[in-house]
């Protein structure tokens, strides 16, 4: 009741105030914004059944406000300290001015934002609100132009400088701003590190207190109102980032992409489906991928699946798939990657910036302009566009991350340990048991040239190696398991030859001299006898500097192995079979037990 009776001498007061409020600027109590028609229409009933002066706003974005008024600016403030001391209102609710608006659906038919009861407006000096304008997720349509790649809408002439201005003629030019500049000013402030607030376009104490601080920092009086000279300075130093960079919207019809572009800095190179490739045109090494295919959900997981296998997308970031949707964004200690994609109709379209590392406030900069200009445009890039040139180490004309060494390694216990060359696993920053497990180094013995690496996870290996406990005859046939072309046959391949020394060139005890030619990618694989025990481990060629005939290799003994295993707390498994498998039966065997090891930067 109390509530109520409240309103009843609110609408009073008003109807009394009515004549004096049409002959100056009015102002509005903002109490709410609903993100749908629906849910506003119905928080409009309710509020209108125990208050005055209801009405219902369009804000823009999809957003729409609750507003009690038209009031002149004294009333409104009573109004907000009277109706936020009762609880009849949100404590963040604000006052807001005409131009925050757009149509008004309440009460139906009403019209007040049009006519002598809505003149142009000065700045409210309330808090600032909660509420803001929601960002837009999702490109638009737009219609295609003809050309293939057109370069339009030029960044516009910067605006000429104006003589300075009054406090009273700031407050009048900045009337004359709408939504969209208001909230431009408060981003240009955020980025200036004056202004933490909301961006809603809505000048209160928090926009104020920002624009005094500019002003003191750059050496105007602290009015906090901004003159015009003054907000194209602002906005003059906010847009400076964008200097040579030649922002411009591409209208790409091939891949019915539309989005602003840095086209100083790329130029269209070539399409190499499912990407159109812009590449650097100068000294910042920078690339645009504009992505386009048919497809379905399948198609986008396995889109998202395959760019994390691309140089241009370094391994540490954040990435998430959601539904119809994925980002990747890769840092790496050179260069930054962002990757947006979409799915919509049976369409996957989408982009990646690739910018150099240490240059983020322009970087952040550019990829908003370019999410927000993103456009969808009809159609798909045509699979049968580009040059058609094949490569494995290549995905549509994109390299594939490659570690910077790959050699073996072969299982040693039932949970994943491996043994391999400790060449392989120095100086990596991440290291992987064939390709798709994490490990990590336990041991290292630099003299021996052997490593021991645990996987992060566990796993369960087919088959673990049988360290043989009788000394092989000389001449006895002996097989090395290893990833001769570094993992490029995607198997393990089988060199077979013969144990020609129990001891090193120089009479080492802890090496055994083989009559095979291995490759590099062999080292750190198990060398087996013929019933495919392990009868040690294959060492990297390099002997104290000294280039050897290609067929002859050493190996790390078993004696030495095992030793290094006890001390990083592995039990080895030995055996005593003297059995003898053919070539097949052995290959099998081998390909159980041996592992790529990748080292990555």
């Amino acid at each position: 009741m109390a509530r109520i009776l409240l309103g009843f001498i609110f609408a009073v007061f008003m109807a009394l105030s009515a004549a004096r409020a049409q002959e100056e600027p009015v102002v509005w109590v903002q109490i709410e914004a609903q993100p749908s028609l629906n849910e506003a229409q119905t928080a409009t009933r309710r509020y209108a059944a125990t208050l005055a002066d209801v009405n219902g706003f369009a804000l823009g974005g999809g957003w729409y406000a609750i507003a009690l008024g038209p009031y002149r600016r004294e009333e409104a403030e009573r109004v907000l300290q009277v109706y936020r001391a009762e609880g009849v209102i949100a404590r963040d609710s604000y006052i807001a001015e005409s131009s925050d608006y757009q149509q008004q659906f309440w009460p139906i038919g009403a019209n007040l934002l049009e006519g002598p009861a809505a003149p142009a407006l000065t700045a409210p000096t309330t808090s600032e609100p909660a509420t803001s304008e929601p960002a837009t997720s999702a490109p638009a349509l737009a219609t295609p132009d003809s050309p293939p790649v057109v370069a339009v809408d030029p960044a516009p002439a910067p605006i000429p400088e104006q003589p300075d201005e009054t406090p009273r003629e700031a407050r009048e030019s900045e009337s004359l701003l709408d939504r969209e500049d208001r909230a431009a000013l408060q981003e240009a402030m955020k980025w200036a590190g004056v202004y933490d607030g909301a961006i809603d376009a809505a000048f209160g104490q928090g926009t104020r207190a920002a624009m005094a601080r500019w002003q003191t920092e750059n050496g105007f009086e602290a009015t906090g109102v901004l003159t015009t000279r003054q907000r194209a300075e602002l906005l003059s130093q906010f847009n400076a980032v964008f200097d040579g960079l030649g922002l411009e919207v591409v209208r790409d019809n091939a891949t019915g992409i539309a989005m602003e572009l840095p086209t100083a800095v790329v130029g269209f190179d070539r399409y190499e489906p499912p990407f159109a490739h812009f590449n650097a045109t100068g000294d910042i090494d920078a690339r645009v991928l504009l992505i386009s295919q048919t497809g379905d959900r399948t198609t986008l997981t396995g889109l998202y699946d395959i760019m994390q296998t691309l140089a241009i997308v370094p391994e540490n970031g954040p990435r998430s798939l959601e539904g119809d949707s994925f980002t990747l964004i890769g840092e790496g200690a050179l260069q930054i990657s962002h990757t947006q994609v979409w799915l919509r109709d049976g369409e996957i379209k989408g982009f990646t910036l690739v910018w150099p590392a240490g240059d983020e406030a322009r970087r952040s900069r550019l990829l908003g302009r370019m999410q927000d200009s993103f456009e969808w445009l009809p159609g798909t890039l045509d699979p049968a566009e580009g040059s058609g040139a094949q490569d494995i180490d290549l995905i549509s004309g994109l390299e594939i991350r490659k570690p910077k060494q790959a050699r073996s390694g072969f299982y040693v216990d039932a949970s994943g340990a491996v043994l391999t060359t400790a060449e392989a696993v120095a100086g990596c920053g991440r290291i992987t048991i064939d390709e798709s497990y994490e490990a990590e180094v336990v041991l290292s013995d630099a003299a021996l040239g052997v490593a021991i690496l645990r996987p992060r996870l566990p796993l369960a290996p087919l088959r673990v190696a049988a360290f043989q406990e009788v000394t092989p005859r000389l001449l006895s046939d002996v097989a090395v398991a290893g990833y001769s072309y570094g993992g490029l046959l995607g198997a393990p391949t089988v060199t077979f030859g013969q144990l020609a020394e129990l001891q090193g060139l120089n009479g080492e005890a802890h090496l055994k001299r083989l009559a095979l030619t291995a490759l590099e990618g062999d080292a750190g694989g198990p060398v087996l006898d013929a019933g495919g025990a392990v009868l040690g481990m294959l060492l990297t060629r390099a002997q104290d500097g000294r280039a050897l005939p290609e067929e002859v290799s050493f190996a790390a003994t078993n004696g030495a192995l095992q030793e290094l295993l006890t001390r990083g707390g592995i039990t080895p498994r030995l055996t005593s079979d003297q059995d003898r498998l053919s070539a097949e039966a052995l290959t099998d065997q081998a390909g159980e037990l041996t592992v790529l090891v990748s080292c990555w930067e």
